[in-house]
Protein backbone atom coordinates (compact mmCIF):
# COMPACT_ATOMS: atom_id res chain seq x y z
CA UNK A 1 0.00 0.00 0.00
CA UNK A 2 1.39 3.41 -0.98
CA UNK A 3 1.14 6.70 0.82
CA UNK A 4 3.35 8.63 3.18
CA UNK A 5 5.37 7.01 5.96
CA UNK A 6 4.30 7.68 9.53
CA UNK A 7 6.84 9.88 11.31
CA UNK A 8 5.51 10.73 14.78
CA UNK A 9 8.59 9.73 16.74
CA UNK A 10 7.42 6.19 17.55
CA UNK A 11 9.56 3.54 15.86
CA UNK A 12 7.70 1.14 13.51
CA UNK A 13 8.40 -1.89 15.74
CA UNK A 14 7.00 -0.03 18.75
CA UNK A 15 3.92 1.08 16.81
CA UNK A 16 3.35 -2.53 15.78
CA UNK A 17 3.68 -3.83 19.35
CA UNK A 18 1.37 -1.13 20.73
CA UNK A 19 -1.24 -1.68 18.01
CA UNK A 20 -1.12 -5.43 18.66
CA UNK A 21 -1.88 -4.83 22.34
CA UNK A 22 -4.65 -2.37 21.48
CA UNK A 23 -6.23 -5.01 19.22
CA UNK A 24 -6.75 -7.14 22.34
CA UNK A 25 -8.17 -4.16 24.26
CA UNK A 26 -10.53 -3.53 21.34
CA UNK A 27 -11.59 -7.19 21.21
CA UNK A 28 -12.28 -7.28 24.96
CA UNK A 29 -14.15 -3.97 24.79
CA UNK A 30 -16.31 -5.08 21.86
CA UNK A 31 -17.03 -8.44 23.49
CA UNK A 32 -18.05 -6.60 26.67
CA UNK A 33 -20.18 -4.24 24.58
CA UNK A 34 -22.00 -7.22 23.08
CA UNK A 35 -22.43 -8.95 26.45
CA UNK A 36 -23.77 -5.73 28.04
CA UNK A 37 -26.22 -5.27 25.17
CA UNK A 38 -27.45 -8.87 25.44
CA UNK A 39 -27.94 -8.48 29.19
CA UNK A 40 -29.79 -5.19 28.63
CA UNK A 41 -32.23 -7.04 26.36
CA UNK A 42 -32.65 -10.15 28.52
CA UNK A 43 -32.41 -9.12 32.18
CA UNK A 44 -35.45 -10.02 34.35
CA UNK A 45 -36.40 -9.91 38.02
CA UNK A 46 -36.86 -7.32 40.75
CA UNK A 47 -33.78 -5.32 39.62
CA UNK A 48 -35.01 -5.20 36.00
CA UNK A 49 -35.46 -1.42 35.66
CA UNK A 50 -32.19 -0.53 37.39
CA UNK A 51 -30.15 -3.08 35.44
CA UNK A 52 -31.87 -2.46 32.10
CA UNK A 53 -30.97 1.25 32.30
CA UNK A 54 -27.49 0.64 33.74
CA UNK A 55 -26.55 -1.91 31.07
CA UNK A 56 -27.67 0.55 28.38
CA UNK A 57 -25.39 3.21 29.87
CA UNK A 58 -22.54 0.68 29.83
CA UNK A 59 -22.94 -0.41 26.21
CA UNK A 60 -23.46 3.18 25.05
CA UNK A 61 -20.18 4.21 26.69
CA UNK A 62 -18.45 1.15 25.19
CA UNK A 63 -19.76 1.99 21.70
CA UNK A 64 -17.84 5.27 21.86
CA UNK A 65 -14.79 3.57 23.40
CA UNK A 66 -14.39 0.90 20.72
CA UNK A 67 -14.35 3.63 18.10
CA UNK A 68 -11.63 5.53 19.97
CA UNK A 69 -9.51 2.39 20.41
CA UNK A 70 -9.90 1.36 16.75
CA UNK A 71 -8.98 4.86 15.58
CA UNK A 72 -5.84 4.80 17.76
CA UNK A 73 -4.85 1.49 16.13
CA UNK A 74 -5.28 3.16 12.72
CA UNK A 75 -3.29 6.23 13.79
CA UNK A 76 -0.45 3.86 14.70
CA UNK A 77 -0.50 2.56 11.12
CA UNK A 78 -2.14 -0.83 11.66
CA UNK A 79 -5.46 -2.16 10.42
CA UNK A 80 -8.12 -2.52 13.09
CA UNK A 81 -9.82 -5.87 13.64
CA UNK A 82 -13.57 -5.63 13.21
CA UNK A 83 -15.16 -9.06 12.75
CA UNK A 84 -16.56 -11.57 15.23
CA UNK A 85 -13.95 -14.07 14.01
CA UNK A 86 -11.11 -11.64 14.76
CA UNK A 87 -12.56 -10.53 18.09
CA UNK A 88 -13.15 -14.15 19.18
CA UNK A 89 -9.50 -14.99 18.56
CA UNK A 90 -8.26 -11.87 20.41
CA UNK A 91 -10.58 -11.51 23.41
CA UNK A 92 -10.03 -12.81 26.94
CA UNK A 93 -13.73 -12.59 27.80
CA UNK A 94 -15.73 -15.83 27.43
CA UNK A 95 -19.11 -15.96 25.73
CA UNK A 96 -22.04 -17.23 27.76
CA UNK A 97 -23.08 -20.82 27.11
CA UNK A 98 -26.30 -20.33 29.08
CA UNK A 99 -28.96 -17.73 29.91
CA UNK A 100 -27.82 -16.19 33.20
CA UNK A 101 -30.11 -14.70 35.84
CA UNK A 102 -29.67 -11.06 36.90
CA UNK A 103 -27.17 -11.75 39.71
CA UNK A 104 -25.07 -13.97 37.44
CA UNK A 105 -25.15 -11.23 34.79
CA UNK A 106 -23.77 -8.75 37.33
CA UNK A 107 -21.01 -11.18 38.41
CA UNK A 108 -20.03 -11.89 34.81
CA UNK A 109 -19.94 -8.20 33.97
CA UNK A 110 -17.66 -7.53 36.96
CA UNK A 111 -15.34 -10.27 35.68
CA UNK A 112 -15.48 -8.89 32.13
CA UNK A 113 -14.80 -5.28 33.16
CA UNK A 114 -11.86 -6.47 35.25
CA UNK A 115 -10.60 -8.50 32.26
CA UNK A 116 -10.55 -5.32 30.14
CA UNK A 117 -8.53 -3.58 32.86
CA UNK A 118 -5.98 -6.42 32.90
CA UNK A 119 -5.74 -6.42 29.10
CA UNK A 120 -5.27 -2.63 29.02
CA UNK A 121 -2.69 -2.78 31.82
CA UNK A 122 -0.69 -5.34 29.82
CA UNK A 123 -0.24 -2.82 26.96
CA UNK A 124 1.47 -0.21 29.18
CA UNK A 125 5.00 -1.64 28.83
CA UNK A 126 4.82 -1.38 25.01
CA UNK A 127 3.33 2.14 25.19
CA UNK A 128 6.01 3.27 27.66
CA UNK A 129 8.83 1.66 25.69
CA UNK A 130 7.58 3.40 22.54
CA UNK A 131 7.24 6.72 24.38
CA UNK A 132 3.56 6.74 23.31
CA UNK A 133 1.80 9.06 25.76
CA UNK A 134 -1.36 9.15 23.64
CA UNK A 135 -1.91 5.41 23.99
CA UNK A 136 -0.92 5.52 27.68
CA UNK A 137 -3.56 8.23 28.22
CA UNK A 138 -6.20 6.21 26.36
CA UNK A 139 -5.37 3.10 28.40
CA UNK A 140 -5.55 5.10 31.65
CA UNK A 141 -8.99 6.47 30.72
CA UNK A 142 -10.28 3.01 29.80
CA UNK A 143 -8.94 1.45 32.99
CA UNK A 144 -10.55 4.20 35.07
CA UNK A 145 -13.97 3.58 33.47
CA UNK A 146 -13.79 -0.20 33.87
CA UNK A 147 -12.48 -0.11 37.45
CA UNK A 148 -15.27 2.28 38.47
CA UNK A 149 -17.90 0.19 36.68
CA UNK A 150 -16.60 -2.98 38.36
CA UNK A 151 -16.89 -1.34 41.76
CA UNK A 152 -20.46 -0.15 41.06
CA UNK A 153 -21.53 -3.59 39.83
CA UNK A 154 -19.90 -5.33 42.81
CA UNK A 155 -21.80 -2.94 45.11
CA UNK A 156 -25.08 -4.34 43.77
CA UNK A 157 -24.06 -7.79 45.07
CA UNK A 158 -23.42 -6.67 48.65
CA UNK A 159 -26.00 -7.50 51.30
Amino acid sequence: MGGMQIDTGIAPAHREAIASGLERVLADSYTLYLKSHKYHWNVTGPMFQTLHVMFEQHYTELAMAVDEIAERIRALGALSPGSYREFTSLTSIPEDADDPDAVTMIRRLVEAHEAVVRTARAVFPAANEGDDQVTADLLTQRMQVHEKTSWMLRSLLEK
